[in-house]
C-alpha cells in the first residue's frame, strides 16, 4: 500500500460524516471510489461512498439506533443511504460477484476488502481510505495509474466487459475525464466487444454517452471511439468528430458552458428526422429530444435576440454555436431573458378592434415588427401599434 495518506479535503469535514464512521465502528468502513480518486487528483468531490464489512441489516440497525436517518435504498445489493445534513452518503457492504450476464450481477456479501476491490471496473475506482487515519488501500495499482493518467481494467479486460457490457462506455468516459495514456489492452478489448453494447438498454447507453460528452477530453475520446468502431453497433450515425471539435472551440471562445445534447447534435447529420430517431432510440426525455432536433436546424440570419425570442435562449444558443455566426452573437444572448410583448389584446379591443381572430393577427403583426426592430422602447412601440391599427382600419374600411 506504500503508506500513502489521503490529503485533507473539504468534504471530509462535512457535518455528521465523522459520526457516521464512528457509529459503524473502528476499521469497519472505508471511503471508496470517486471520493478517494478525486481527492488524490486534487479535484472537487461530489459524492461520498463508504464500503463496510458489516452486513446491511447491521448497518441499518446501527444508524437508526444512533439517530442517523437511514434509507434501505438497495438492501438486496447491500446499500444503505445515510442522510446527513449536507447530503446522502451511500454505505455498501463488501461484495463479490456470484454470476453476471453482461447487464446484471448477482452478488454475495464478503468480509474481504480485496474481493470487493476485484469486482470493481478500473484500478482508479478501486481505491479505499481509512476514515480516521486517511491511509489509502490500493490492491491493483490504481495510484500508479492515476499518476500515469491511465484508465486500466482490473484483471482481464475481455472478461470484465463480458461481466458488464456498459464498461466499454465507462472505459471511454473515464478516459475522457482523466486519461492521457490510453491502455492498449483495454482499448483492444473494447473494440473487440463493441457489439456487446447492443444488449444494453438505450437509457444506460445515453446516460454514459451524455456524461462522456461533457468531459475535458471528450473530442479526442469520441474521435478514438469512432476510429475503433465503438458507436457502429448502436449509433451508426456518428461517423466523425469534426463538428464536435469545432463546437467545443466555439463554446470555449464564447464562454458558453458545454451542453451534452448540443454536443450530441454536433455528432449527427444536420437532419431533423435523424435527430428525432436518435433521440427516440436513446429514450431521451421529451425536452431533450426537442432540443436535439432543434439543434440540427440552421440558425438563419435573423438577429441573435430575435432567434432567442422565438426559440428561447438555450435553443438559440445551440443553433448559433453550431452555425458560422460570430461568437459575439452567442455572447449577446448570454443571460438575456426575452421580454414579454407589452401590448395586450384587451388594449387593441379598447381601440376598436373586434374580439376574435383579428386581435390575434394584429398582435402577431405588432410583435413581429417589435422583434425585428430589436425590442424598442415604449415610445417606438406605441408608434408600431399606431401604424398597425392604421393599416387595419384602411383594410377594414375597404373590405
Amino acid at each position: 500500500m506504500g503508506g500513502l495518506i489521503l490529503p485533507h479535503a473539504a468534504w471530509r469535514s462535512r457535518p455528521g460524516l465523522d459520526r457516521l464512521c464512528e457509529v459503524l465502528g473502528p476499521g469497519a468502513s472505508r471511503f471508496v471510489g470517486g471520493a478517494v480518486r478525486d481527492t488524490l487528483l486534487g479535484i472537487d468531490v461530489a459524492d461520498i461512498d463508504l464500503a463496510t464489512a458489516l452486513p446491511p441489516e447491521d448497518v441499518l440497525d446501527l444508524l437508526r439506533a444512533s439517530g442517523i436517518k437511514a434509507v434501505p435504498t438497495g438492501l438486496a445489493h447491500g446499500t444503505i443511504t445515510a442522510v446527513l445534513p449536507e447530503g446522502p452518503v451511500e454505505v455498501t457492504t463488501l461484495r463479490r460477484d456470484v454470476a453476471t450476464d453482461g447487464r446484471h450481477a448477482t452478488v454475495a456479501f464478503t468480509r474481504a476488502w480485496e474481493e470487493d476491490a476485484a469486482r470493481r471496473d478500473f484500478t482508479i475506482n478501486a481505491l479505499y481510505a481509512d476514515p480516521r487515519t486517511g491511509e489509502v488501500f490500493d490492491y491493483f495499482g490504481g495510484v500508479d495509474d492515476l499518476a500515469a493518467r491511465r484508465v486500466r481494467f482490473i484483471g482481464d479486460p475481455l472478461q470484465r466487459i463480458a461481466e458488464d457490457h456498459l464498461r466499454i462506455l465507462r472505459f471511454f468516459r473515464f478516459h475522457a475525464r482523466f486519461g492521457e495514456t490510453v491502455d492498449a489492452d483495454g482499448l483492444a478489448a473494447c473494440a473487440a466487444r463493441a457489439n456487446d453494447l447492443m444488449a444494453l438498454s438505450r437509457e444506460r447507453i445515453a446516460a454514459e454517452l451524455l456524461k462522456l460528452l461533457l468531459a475535458d477530453n471528450a473530442v479526442s475520446t469520441v474521435a478514438l471511439m469512432i476510429d475503433k468502431g465503438i458507436f457502429r453497433p448502436v449509433l451508426p450515425e456518428i461517423v466523425a468528430a469534426d463538428r464536435l471539435a469545432r463546437l467545443a472551440t466555439r463554446e470555449a471562445d464564447s464562454g458558453t458552458a458545454p451542453n451534452p445534447i448540443r454536443r450530441l447534435a454536433a455528432l449527427l447529420p444536420a437532419d431533423a428526422t435523424i435527430a428525432e430517431d436518435v433521440g427516440a432510440r436513446l429514450k431521451l426525455s421529451n425536452l431533450d429530444r426537442r432540443r436535439l432536433v432543434s439543434a440540427t436546424q440552421p440558425a438563419g440570419d435573423a438577429p441573435a435576440k430575435a432567434i432567442a425570442y422565438t426559440l428561447g435562449p438555450d435553443l438559440a444558443t445551440d443553433r448559433l454555436l453550431l452555425s458560422d455566426r460570430p461568437a459575439a452573437d452567442v455572447e449577446s444572448i448570454a443571460g438575456w431573458q426575452p421580454p414579454r410583448l407589452p401590448v395586450s389584446g384587451g388594449a387593441l379591443v379598447e381601440r376598436g378592434v373586434r374580439k376574435g381572430p383579428e386581435v390575434a393577427r394584429l398582435l402577431r403583426t405588432i410583435e413581429a415588427e417589435w422583434v425585428r426592430e430589436g425590442f424598442p422602447d415604449q415610445t417606438r412601440l406605441d408608434a408600431i401599434v399606431d401604424a398597425a391599427l392604421d393599416q387595419w382600419r384602411r383594410v377594414s374600411s375597404n373590405a
